[in-house]
């Protein structure tokens, strides 16, 4: 299985906390030696960084630790292969346009028996993924040809998750830049960090930082993650079905199908 990680802030947050304990997973304290990448969203536009190399080996990876970049959402992930060969048109997350907008998505799980019908979006690699995300991009352009705000495309998003949920695990984040979308199927966590802010350890390598000396007492960020990160902090688990559409750090909707 592949790991996830992702953030919506209320301000331009570095997630190089975050990232450095995901980082680890990659090869060092998990198996998860088959790529990885990061997405940051900056307006409109998105800061792609991938690698199919492990990221614990990764000097892609060392560059995104130096370059502390600040983004109000990010999307992360580490590959396990299950589905497709190790190389970089498979490697997480993949981004496509609709609406005018980036769209952007990563996936924890396996589909079985998944052959969605072709449409105008189409995978450039082989997993079934990318298929997935190009099928859902598919069903939100036959249902809106025009841009429509989320709250009104959320039940075609939360209906075809539930349907691909029936073909295996499937957990997953998706983005346009300005909200966040979470499903569970088997495994998500997040904790929302907000004022009074303190110090947070990471499980999975020796750093701690003290965000009280990194935020203003107006901050909200809330990072999620397949298994929490810190050793100190209390992260929610999200139930098995459970989605959650995240704007500026906060809950905007949730539900459980």
């Amino acid at each position: 299985m592949c790991e996830l990680l992702g953030m919506s802030a209320n301000v331009p947050t570095d997630i190089v906390f975050s990232f450095t304990g995901l980082m680890q997973r990659g090869g060092g304290t998990g198996p998860h030696r088959d790529g990885w990448g990061i997405a940051f969203y900056e307006g409109r536009g998105v800061r792609l960084f991938q690698d199919p190399q492990a990221s614990i080996d990764s000097e892609v990876a060392r560059l995104v630790q130096r370059y502390p970049i600040k983004s109000e959402t990010v999307i992360g992930h580490i590959r396990q292969a299950n589905v497709g060969k190790v190389c970089l048109s498979n490697t997480h997350p993949f981004v496509r346009e609709l609406g005018g907008r980036y769209w952007t998505f990563a996936h924890n799980g396996q589909l079985s028996d998944f052959n969605p019908p072709p449409g105008m979006y189409r995978p450039v690699g082989d997993t079934d993924s990318e298929a997935a995300f190009c099928d859902l991009l598919n069903r939100v352009r036959r249902a809106f040809p025009e841009p429509v705000p989320v709250e009104v495309l959320l039940p075609t998003l939360i209906s075809a998750c539930a349907e691909y949920r029936q073909k295996g695990v499937f957990n997953c984040l998706l983005s346009d830049g300005d909200w966040l979308f979470t499903f569970c199927s088997t495994k998500l966590a997040y904790i929302t960090r907000r004022a009074p802010f303190g110090p947070a350890r990471l499980k999975d390598a020796d750093l701690t930082v003290d965000f009280q000396a990194e935020t203003t007492p107006d901050d909200v960020v809330t990072v999620v993650a397949t298994e929490p990160l810190t050793d100190n902090e209390s992260w929610t688990l999200q139930q098995s079905g459970e989605w959650m559409l995240w704007w500026r750090g906060e809950i905007l909707d949730q539900g459980r199908v």
